[in-house]
């Protein structure tokens, strides 16, 4: 019987990452992090600060998926309206957080204080709790399966630390990996009666250039120890059949 399988999406938010001028790096950390959750990273959406865009994107992937994660647009500017989007699509007002403002106002206090643009780090969608934000004081929200988080990917980090094992996921996901300087293209119909053949399994195929040679790693992975095993074993034996030389590990 195939485990249930845990799956989040992830909203990056900011015409800085569309232009270039920034380079997102939230990514890899937001997929790596899930993964040590037993939750699969399943789409990513980069979108420009447009609430229209923000709110379809939101409203599409929390409903395909256990979580959704955001990043970015939630500091003290006027282009900051991750949360008003949020809040749209949830159908719900805009509030200040008492304990958000509280947390702001200790930190300010010998910053000049809270201003206009600063207080409006303690808005969040009404009925949305803090994630603990240790970095700047700004904390993180989280409101029915989403938590929206900073763009800066330190503060990010900070929170995502802060909601380690705090959430729900499936069965660890194993994987065992294999390669060699071999073709794609040349083992593409293997790949996939390998895996056709062991439906708890998926097989993915890393290209590389190396040497002056082209060749390929194969990653198998599945929550079900043996099926790994046994899928593995099948691809082993199948690229040995067609005379392909390949190593543990990956090339």
């Amino acid at each position: 019987m195939a485990q249930r399988i845990w799956t989040a999406g992830l909203v990056v938010i900011g015409d800085e990452i569309l232009s270039g001028r920034t380079h997102d790096k939230n990514i890899a950390q937001v997929a790596s992090w899930l993964q040590v959750q037993n939750i699969r990273l399943a789409e990513v959406r980069v979108v420009p600060d447009v609430e229209d865009r923000i709110v379809e994107a939101v409203n599409a992937l929390r409903e395909a998926n256990d979580y959704l994660f955001t990043t970015g647009g939630i500091g003290p500017t006027h282009d900051d309206i991750t949360v008003d989007a949020v809040a749209r699509a949830l159908g719900v007002d805009v509030v200040v957080h008492p304990e958000a403002r509280a947390i702001l106002e200790r930190y300010y206090a010998d910053k000049g204080g809270l201003n206009e643009g600063r207080l409006r780090m303690a808005r969040v969608p009404e009925g949305g709790d803090l994630i603990p934000n240790r970095m700047s004081g700004a904390p993180g929200i989280k409101i029915g399966n989403i938590h929206l988080m900073a763009g800066v990917p330190h503060i990010t980090a900070g929170m995502l630390d802060a909601l380690t094992g705090t959430l729900e996921g499936g069965e660890p996901l194993l994987s065992e990996t294999i390669g060699g300087f071999i073709p794609e293209s040349e083992v593409s119909d293997l790949l996939r009666e390998v895996e056709k053949a062991h439906e708890q399994c998926q097989i993915g195929s890393y290209p590389f250039f190396k040497e002056g040679r082209v060749g390929a790693n194969f990653v198998i992975r599945s929550t079900d120890a043996a099926e790994l095993a046994q899928c593995l074993d099948a691809l082993c034996q199948g690229l040995s059949e067609a005379g392909w030389d390949w190593q543990p590990g990956g090339v």
